[in-house]
């Protein structure tokens, strides 16, 4: 049995996005009978799929997700199980030893409902509270199985991470795999020069 869990949407040409944001486009371009390759072509916003927000998509002149060096896209993992509740807050870190450096995923289950229109209604959110206190322990990433960390469009959660350096992970799958487990997230972004990119996430499995 392999120790690593694919934590990813895969990426298809009929993807949901978020509501307001332009479809994405994944379709073959070429094809081996006439033009002996097979080529395909995507169009799409960053914030598609599993993907990672960098600082410059809410802070003015922050950081390029390009600019960030390889080590901090990797780390221990700690999962904190959130199922059962519309509102995460700081209680719910009690009983979780989260050290610098960690990189935090918030399990919902939400996940199941990717490809419906429920994914993008009441999902569960993120008090800024509980982010501040996750800034506090300074974590390197946060991750999610939900649409985003928050629904106000104010995007009060977001904009107390990315200040912070602190990258977010959007759109995961597949953290019920993960209960019980020791764990390290590879999460190595597109290297575009830009405010987000989409995501391969892994977790390493230790015991």
């Amino acid at each position: 049995m392999s120790n690593l869990i694919d934590l990813t949407h895969t990426f298809t040409d009929d993807m949901p996005v978020y509501p307001g944001d332009d479809c994405s486009k994944l379709y073959q371009c070429c094809t081996i009978e006439k033009d002996g390759v097979t080529d395909h072509r995507v169009e799409s916003g960053m914030h598609v799929g599993t993907h990672m927000d960098a600082p410059l998509h809410m802070v003015d002149g922050g950081a390029y997700l390009s600019e960030f060096p390889a080590d901090k896209f990797q780390g221990r993992g700690i999962l904190i199980d959130a199922r059962g509740r519309n509102v995460i807050d700081t209680d719910i870190l009690d009983s979780y030893d989260i050290q610098k450096g960690d990189i935090v995923l918030v399990w919902t289950d939400w996940d199941k409902k990717y490809r419906t229109d429920a994914y993008f209604e009441s999902w569960p959110i993120m008090t800024v509270e509980f982010a501040q206190v996750l800034v506090d322990k300074k974590i390197t990433i946060i991750g999610m199985d939900t649409a985003g960390p928050e629904m106000e469009e104010t995007f009060p959660v977001h904009k107390t991470f990315l200040p912070n350096d602190v990258l977010i992970i959007e759109n995961m799958a597949n953290l019920d795999a993960l209960e019980g487990k020791n764990f390290i997230v590879h999460a190595y972004p597109i290297k575009y020069k830009a405010d987000a990119a989409p995501v391969r996430v892994i977790a390493e499995i230790q015991s």
